[in-house]
């Protein structure tokens, strides 16, 4: 293979990305139980010591894996996912009422990503439009004789993804389940940093394959490597 040029500078060291990070910002991330969730930059994340977080993602991952590592180290205000249940650290913070968790279906939070990354105000949906828990403070409209919930579209100041190959525009492609909600965070950041396993020369994807095109991408850091053994795996050998 020849080599990878850096032709649009995007390629950067870790440390270039580091001052992206500040108190008080809003951060979405891909990955679902820690799969998929860029470790490095996440790893970044904890070095910076910035605090008072709005984190944006599929879940709470786990206590010593994925964005469970910046939870359990106190740094989060508030937490927008579709599911605690595998982070207990996560669960004690939200009854001891020192971090706050907007619970949204896992659906509908990918579709609230999804609106916000191509530019709509929100979304209508009619999923747990029964459950005071995922109503409260929210609108009902109807539409053709049938109530929706009105969800909100979601953007965040950074994104931070973790993809399999991309080329030095940008573009990307995933690894299996790896994927997940990784390309619709992708379109969701202000701007938006990629961990990737492997660089590849411009035109070497096949543009079929390709899922996140480089408009979307604005910073690229090598990945050092990932293993997405998860915790029950350790502890259970499934």
């Amino acid at each position: 293979m020849e080599k990878v040029e850096n032709t649009f500078n995007k390629i950067v060291e870790l440390e270039m990305v580091r001052h992206l990070f500040f108190d008080g910002m809003t951060l979405m991330f891909g990955g679902f139980g820690g799969v998929g969730t860029p470790p490095k930059l996440v790893d970044v994340l904890l070095d910076s010591r910035v605090k008072n977080l709005t984190l944006i993602g599929n879940d709470a991952g786990f206590p010593t894996i994925g964005i469970g590592k910046v939870v359990c180290a106190g740094r989060v205000n508030k937490l927008v996912a579709s599911h605690i249940g595998s982070n207990p650290v996560a669960g004690k913070m939200m009854t001891d009422k020192k971090m706050e968790v907007e619970f949204s279906p896992q659906g509908t939070l990918a579709e609230r990503i999804r609106a916000g990354g191509v530019g709509l105000g929100g979304i209508l949906v009619d999923v747990g439009i029964e459950s005071d828990i995922v109503t409260k403070n929210k609108q009902i409209l109807t539409s053709g004789g049938k109530e929706y919930i009105l969800e909100t579209a979601i953007t965040a100041d950074l994104s931070i993804v973790f993809a399999k190959k991309a080329d030095s525009y940008g573009n990307l492609i995933f690894d299996k389940s790896a994927r997940n909600t990784n390309p619709l965070v992708a379109m969701a950041g202000t701007k938006t940093i990629v961990e990737v396993e492997e660089f590849v020369p411009l035109g070497y994807l096949n543009p079929e394959e390709i899922v996140v095109p480089g408009v979307y991408v604005d910073y690229m850091v090598q990945s050092e490597g990932v293993n997405w053994t998860w915790v029950w795996e350790e502890t259970y050998g499934i």
